[in-house]
């Protein structure tokens, strides 16, 4: 992966965060939401893991990383 690309990556992933940490604090949707949202996308990179097997790796290490996300909880605000 190029460094262009990775910082695109990290990019992405801020903004998505932020925005995710909006809506909550607007009430727009909730952190039950906000878990849902970041399964489905996890769900998604895991089967793409088998669809995709030239890309698998990639799959499989953003599915590790939106389900480390998961488990810190990193875009829900705590009060």
């Amino acid at each position: 992966m190029t460094t262009a690309s990775t910082s695109a990556g990290q990019a992405a992933l801020a903004i998505c965060e932020s925005t995710l940490l909006a809506l909550t604090d607007r009430k727009i949707i909730d952190s039950d939401e906000v878990r849902g949202i970041l399964e489905d996308a996890a769900g998604a990179h895991r089967t793409a893991v088998t669809l995709a097997p030239n890309d698998s790796a990639m799959h499989e290490s953003a599915a590790i990383l939106i389900e480390a996300i998961i488990a810190g909880s990193n875009s829900i605000r705590h009060p």
